[in-house]
């Protein structure tokens, strides 16, 4: 290996942002954009956070190029991008306390009708019979794609005296696998989609999907958007039989018009689910030991595609 490791990161102060650089490492600003140098030399490159789609094409840019770490725990977006024998790794772990966090924010607030709340504060009235609340007391929540953020947001539920139904595409103790995803739904008061974006969970969540849920059940998305067919899904609010809290959707950005703003019993947040102030401190560390692994020659952690290394 080189004597230095030329990186590009996408923090102008990356020596205050990681808490120290490891030595031999070189870094390099860059977070998406024009080019300001050649990215020929680049040998570990993080792409940044949520930004434009040319801080990732320019990934198949980098004939030196050795491994890309990317801030999310999902990838899907790089793999078009990436070389052979280029070794990514995922956030696997980052943004499990952000996320879980926003899940039950959202099961709250669809629970205890929050958003009616502020639209009525915004208008000045105070309800003459508010009506009764539900509570995730005594309810059943199935977390679909039990991975580090479920069991994050399984820890959160502890306190709240609610059932928990885990499901992953395997079986493993205590997780059921997806196969039986079909006898499992008509059991739960809420759904929490926490699955990666993939060609088997593209559009998993259809009309079938949303058929078998129980009357007045709700569906929180935290995942992706493609995860969920946003046609079937609009059809089954337009029933008011079900709910829904959504982080992601598809298309996103959500357009003007489109009918999920209007649908009824829908809560839309505009994929915020990793944004909080718990995202820079856990990436830093990550990063901060992915570098300090690359130029010791330990292995990578969270390796997701290309060779170990």
């Amino acid at each position: 290996m080189a004597d230095s490791v030329n990186t590009w990161l996408p923090w102008k102060d990356p020596q205050s942002f990681l808490g120290g650089l490891p030595e031999r490492v070189q870094a390099t600003y860059y977070a998406g954009g024009e080019l300001d140098q050649e990215p020929d030399q680049v040998e570990f490159y993080v792409p940044s956070y949520m930004g434009s789609s040319r801080a990732v094409e320019v990934i198949s840019e980098m004939p030196n190029l050795k491994v890309v770490q990317t801030q999310t725990a999902g990838f899907e977006n790089v793999l078009p991008y990436l070389p052979d024998g280029v070794t990514l790794c995922n956030a696997r772990g980052v943004h499990d306390a952000s996320t879980a966090e926003l899940a039950v924010a959202l099961i709250l607030a669809s629970y205890r009708r929050i958003p009616t709340a502020v639209v009525n504060q915004q208008q000045g009235i105070w309800p003459a019979d508010p009506g009764i609340d539900d509570s995730l007391a005594d309810r059943t929540v199935l977390i679909l794609g039990y991975g580090s953020i479920g069991e994050a947001l399984e820890r959160r539920l502890a306190g709240f005296e609610c059932d928990i139904i885990r499901v992953a595409r395997r079986a493993r103790d205590g997780v059921a696998p997806i196969t039986e995803l079909p006898a499992l739904l008509p059991r739960a008061d809420v759904v929490v989609l926490l699955t990666p974006a993939t060609e088997e969970t593209k559009g998993l969540v259809d009309a079938q999907f949303l058929g078998r849920m129980k009357d007045g059940a709700l569906l929180v998305n935290v995942a992706r958007g493609v995860v969920v067919n946003t046609g079937d899904l609009v059809a089954e609010l337009g029933k008011g039989r079900i709910r829904a809290a959504l982080d992601v959707t598809d298309p996103e950005p959500l357009p003007a018009g489109h009918p999920l703003w209007s649908a009824p019993n829908v809560l839309v947040n505009p994929h915020r689910g990793g944004a909080s102030t718990a995202f820079p401190p856990r990436v830093a560390r990550l990063v901060r030991a992915q570098l300090e692994r690359y130029v010791t020659g330990e292995p990578l952690i969270n390796v997701v595609a290309g060779p170990p290394r």
